[in-house]
C-alpha cells in the first residue's frame, strides 16, 4: 500500500484528513512536528508528504528543502492557513510539488495526491533503473578470479574515482568496453551520460560530424544543425573505441578537445566548450603506430596518461569455467532451455582452446551450444566440428581423430539429429552411439 506522511500539529484536523486519505486507499502515517516527521521518514518508505507550513519546531517552506535533500523520492505538498505568493515561490524552489491553502483548496487535495503519487512512482522507477544499470556495469559485474583480471580491476577502480583520461589496451573481444562502462559508472559522473562510438565504423567525414556535430548547410545533406557526441556527453564520459583507426586530421581536433575542452562544429565558426571525460580503447600498439607516423605522438601521450592492458582470455584461462557457467545461466533463461550444467569433457575442450576472439567468442559459443542442447548438460558434441580439440593421446593425422571430427561435423550439419547423422555416415544408429561413447561424445 502506498504511504502518505501527514505532518500537522492540529490533532483534530490531522485525524480528519488522515481518515479521508485512508478512504482513498492510502496508508497514512502521522506526525505533529518536524522532529517526529524525520523519525517517521527513517522508519517508513513514504511516497507523499503533506506538510503544514506552520509547525511548532520549524517552518514547512524551509523544512521541505531538508526533506528533499535526505529523501529525494517522496513528493511534498505544503498546506498553509494563510497563503502568500513569496512563500509559494520559495516552496517550489525548495522542491515542493505544490503549495495550497487550507479550506479554499480542500477539494484539490486528493487529486493533487494522485498526481504527486504518479511523479513519485516514476522517480522511484528511474532510480531503480539507474541502480540496476550501475550494478550491471560496475566492477562487481566483471567475472573472474584470476590474478590477471583482479590486478586490472584494482587499477581501473583507482582511476575511476578521478577525471583522468584512460587508454584501454587489449585484443578484440577481451572486454575493453565492459571496463569503460565500469569506470564511468564507478566515477562521480555516473549519473551523467556514457556515450560510445567505434572510430572504425564510419568514414572520416561522417565520424567528424558524429563527434563534433555540424551546422545546417555545412555539406550536402546537412539540412539542420546537428549536436555532436561531445555535446551529448557533456558532464559525462565519451568512449572512443578503436581509437587507432581515427583519421590523422581528426586526431588533431581530438587533441584540441583534450587540451582545451573546446571544439568547433563542422561548418561553424564559434567555439563550444565541453566538460567530457575521455576513455579510449585500441587493439593496436599506438606507440609503434606513432613512431611510424600513423598516429600523432602528442595525442598518444595525452591519451595514455593512464593505460590499462586488459588480459586476453588465453592469459586467464582459470576464469573460463566461471564465464562459461555465467553465460550458460544467462542463455538458458533467455531461451527457456532446461540446460543446467557443463560436462567435464566440454569444459576440458574450452580450456584447451586458443581463444582468438576472447570472451566474446566464448560467449557466442556457449549461446550456440545452449540452443543446440537437447539435454540438461552441455557436452563436447555441441561444440563446432572445427573446434580445436585437445585429446593428447591422438595426433592430427590419427584415423580416430579424423573420424571423431567427421562425426562432429555431420552432427552439426543435422543439428544433433543422430538418426539422420547415422544415415549420412552410412552406419547403423547403434554404431553411432557406440562411437559417441568411445570418443566421449555423449
Amino acid at each position: 500500500m502506498r504511504k502518505v506522511l501527514l505532518i500537522d500539529d492540529e490533532d483534530k484536523l490531522r485525524t480528519l484528513m488522515a481518515r479521508i486519505i485512508t478512504l482513498e486507499g492510502f496508508e497514512v502515517i502521522q506526525a505533529a512536528d518536524c522532529k517526529t516527521a524525520l523519525k517517521k521518514l527513517e522508519q517508513y518508505d513514504v511516497d507523499i508528504i503533506l506538510c503544514d507550513v506552520k509547525l511548532p519546531d520549524g517552518n514547512g517552506v524551509t523544512f521541505v528543502k531538508k526533506i528533499k535533500e535526505q529523501y529525494p523520492i517522496p513528493e511534498v505538498i505544503l498546506l498553509t492557513a494563510y497563503g502568500n505568493i513569496s512563500d509559494g515561490v520559495q516552496a517550489i524552489k525548495n522542491g515542493a510539488f505544490d503549495y495550497i491553502t487550507k479550506g479554499d483548496d480542500n477539494d484539490k487535495i486528493i487529486p493533487l495526491i494522485a498526481k504527486a503519487m504518479e511523479k513519485s512512482l516514476l522517480q522511484r522507477r528511474v532510480l531503480e533503473l539507474e541502480a540496476k544499470i550501475a550494478g550491471k556495469f560496475s566492477f562487481r559485474s566483471i567475472i573472474g578470479k584470476s590474478d590477471a583480471i583482479k590486478e586490472v580491476i584494482n587499477l581501473a577502480e583507482k582511476v575511476a574515482k578521478t577525471d583522468t583520461t584512460v587508454l584501454l589496451l587489449g585484443e578484440t573481444g577481451s572486454g575493453k568496453e565492459v571496463f569503460a562502462n565500469a569506470i564511468h559508472y564507478e566515477s562521480k559522473r555516473a549519473n551523467k551520460k556514457f556515450v560510445a562510438i567505434n572510430c572504425s565504423a564510419l568514414s572520416k567525414e561522417l565520424l567528424e560530424s558524429e563527434l563534433f556535430g555540424h551546422k545546417a548547410g555545412a555539406f550536402t545533406g546537412a539540412l539542420k544543425d546537428k549536436k555532436g557526441l561531445f555535446e551529448e556527453a557533456h558532464s559525462g564520459t565519451l568512449f572512443l573505441d578503436e581509437i587507432g583507426e581515427l583519421d590523422i586530421d581528426l586526431q588533431a581536433k581530438l587533441l584540441r578537445v583534450l587540451e582545451t575542452g573546446t571544439f568547433i562544429k563542422v561548418g561553424a565558426t564559434e567555439t563550444i566548450k565541453v566538460d567530457v571525460r575521455i576513455i579510449a580503447a585500441t587493439n593496436r600498439n599506438l606507440q609503434k603506430e606513432a613512431e611510424e607516423n600513423r598516429f600523432r605522438l602528442d595525442l598518444f601521450y595525452r591519451l595514455s596518461v593512464f593505460s590499462i592492458a586488459i588480459p586476453s582470455l588465453n592469459q586467464r584461462k582459470e576464469d573460463i569455467e566461471l564465464l562459461a557457467d555465467f553465460y550458460l545461466k544467462e542463455f538458458a533463461a533467455k531461451i527457456n532451455q532446461g540446460v543446467k550444467k557443463i560436462s567435464p569433457d566440454f569444459l576440458k575442450e574450452l580450456k584447451a582452446h586458443q581463444w582468438k576472439g576472447n570472451v566474446r567468442e566464448l560467449k557466442n559459443m556457449i549461446e550456440r551450444a545452449v540452443i543446440l542442447a537437447s539435454a540438461d548438460e552441455l557436452d563436447s558434441s555441441l561444440l563446432p566440428w572445427e573446434f580445436n580439440k585437445s585429446d593428447s593421446n591422438l595426433n592430427a593425422f590419427d584415423l580416430q581423430t579424423i573420424e571423431k571430427q567427421h562425426i562432429l561435423k555431420v552432427l552439426h550439419h543435422t543439428s544433433q539429429n543422430k538418426t539422420e547423422a547415422a544415415r549420412l555416415l552410412n552406419i547403423g544408429l547403434t554404431t553411432l552411439y557406440r562411437k559417441l561413447e568411445e570418443y566421449g561424445l555423449k
